[in-house]
């Protein structure tokens, strides 16, 4: 059986990537295909765990390699219990947040050290790596506005300052400038239904949709 294709999105605070991600697994199930949808942190039970400890208290609760070192620990459980399985079975993932994101959270905008992050990518990924990566890009106040109406108030990472989440946008957009073969940027700006037309189209240019 043909392995399956994995889409990963990304973006900083209040892109929208959660309302999208439904409407992209609605349309690829009315193509035909399997299709997993999850989340990180979390999307394993030991995952998910690890994620009220990350996402959870104070904006100082843990340093950027403390953080990093968290999310590898639950991207690991994660990729082994559900992201390799459902590949391996022919179905399509659709993630919301992967490995970009520590890399912009705890790297560019945390600052810990790239190297390290890149280790961890290559000892805990392997040969488990996006097909695509959507980079929901918005500015950083505009974000900033939605997550906290969507939220009724701040949540860790949001409670961090407009300085963190320019830095942040920042190392999104130099990820996908690094690797355009793989990622593509979305604007996030417009009505959930122009969002979701810029999706499906760059998909269904990039991957085989039709089954």
């Amino acid at each position: 059986m043909a392995r399956g294709r994995f889409i990963t999105i990304e973006g900083g605070e209040g892109a929208g990537k959660t309302t999208q991600l439904r409407r992209l697994l609605a349309r690829l199930q009315r193509e035909g295909h399997e299709v997993v949808a999850t989340r990180e942190p979390g999307g394993s039970p030991g995952a998910e765990s690890i994620r009220e400890l990350v996402l959870n208290g104070s904006a100082d609760r843990w340093s950027a390699v403390t953080e990093t070192l968290l999310m590898y620990a639950a991207r690991r459980d994660h990729i082994e219990r559900v992201i390799r399985p459902a590949l391996e079975r022919g179905a399509w993932v659709i993630c919301d947040r992967f490995a970009d994101s520590t890399l912009a959270y705890q790297g560019a905008a945390g600052g810990a050290d790239i190297r390290l992050i890149e280790s961890l990518e290559f000892h805990v990924l392997e040969d488990t790596r996006p097909d695509l990566t959507l980079v929901f890009d918005i500015p950083s106040h505009l974000g900033l506005e939605r997550a906290h109406a969507r939220a009724g108030g701040e949540m860790r990472f949001e409670s961090k300052g407009i300085e963190f989440h320019e830095r942040l946008r920042e190392g999104f957009l130099n990820i996908a400038e690094g690797d355009p073969k793989r990622c593509a940027v979305i604007d996030a700006r417009g009505t959930v239904d122009q969002v979701e037309s810029e999706v499906w189209a760059t998909v269904a240019d990039r991957l085989p949709v039709h089954a």
